[in-house]
């Protein structure tokens, strides 16, 4: 069967029928993550818009309620708009929502070169050093223990590939909530969390990988011990930064 035939501004070639097929059990998010895929990956531009809901319906092999709920979906992560008489376009990334699950994974799947990656070390950086700075604006000594414990355990587990992974992530999340800066921690760990389930964010791990960022968390503690926010937001961004670095694959480095 050969494919719909493409119009300027018209995704139709994209969702033709040569491409039908049946989605996994889980219909409307197979569906939903295709349509994504299909923005973010550059296949259908901004600008463009979506075939008909009886074309999609027949080239995902599902209902046109489906359909229907899965483009809603689409919309409310802001990659489409649907308008009465103009069809469904796509729009361009600034309009996307960045944090949504869904958004994010298609991103980082679709991230041969590592730029999202790149970016979001940038990002947490920023935002994780200028939390480790309030942290030790603000920290009692009660709250300073804390932190000295989270330590304690990266130091206990430092030659542990299963447990010093996740005191690492504790450390820093006990740091962001001490912060007091709820909104800027949350939007941290939805970053985070996302980033941490793609091999290509775990990247390489060195030899001396573990001791490396056991030694710059110690910076980041004694920076908070000390009441020094500007040596602990420093001290935060350059870890982040540095180990981002350390577990980029040499092949994917920037020039």
């Amino acid at each position: 069967m050969s494919s719909l035939p493409a119009t300027p501004g018209d995704a139709s070639a994209v969702f033709g029928d040569a491409a039908r097929r049946t989605p996994p059990a889980r219909l409307g998010v197979a569906v939903v993550h295709d349509l994504v895929t299909a923005i973010v990956n550059g296949e259908v531009e901004p600008g463009q818009t979506l075939p008909p809901e009886e074309k999609l319906a027949q080239h995902f092999g599902v209902s046109r309620t489906v359909i229907r709920e899965s483009v809603k979906r689409v919309e409310e992560k802001g990659l489409i708009t649907v308008a009465p008489g103009r069809g469904t376009t796509v729009q361009p990334t600034t309009s996307w929502n960045i944090l949504d699950p869904v958004v994010l994974s298609v991103m980082l799947e679709n991230d041969d070169a590592l730029g999202v990656l790149d970016d979001l070390a940038i990002i947490r950086g920023s935002l994780e050093g200028e939390m480790s700075a309030e942290t030790a604006r603000r920290r009692s000594e009660a709250e300073l223990a804390l932190v000295r414990e989270a330590l304690a355990a990266m130091e206990q587990h430092v030659d542990d590939p299963d447990v010093f992974p996740q005191a690492d992530v504790d450390f820093h999340f006990l740091v962001m909530t001490l912060s007091g800066n709820q909104l800027a921690s949350n939007i941290t760990k939805i970053l985070f969390q996302r980033a941490r389930s793609s091999s290509r964010f775990t990247g390489h791990q060195s030899a001396d990988a573990h001791a490396l960022t056991l030694e710059e968390h110690r910076r980041v503690y004694e920076a908070i011990a000390a009441g020094d926010a500007e040596a602990a937001q420093a001290a935060m961004r350059a870890h982040i930064i540095d180990s981002w670095q350390r577990r980029r694959l040499p092949t994917q480095r920037k020039p």
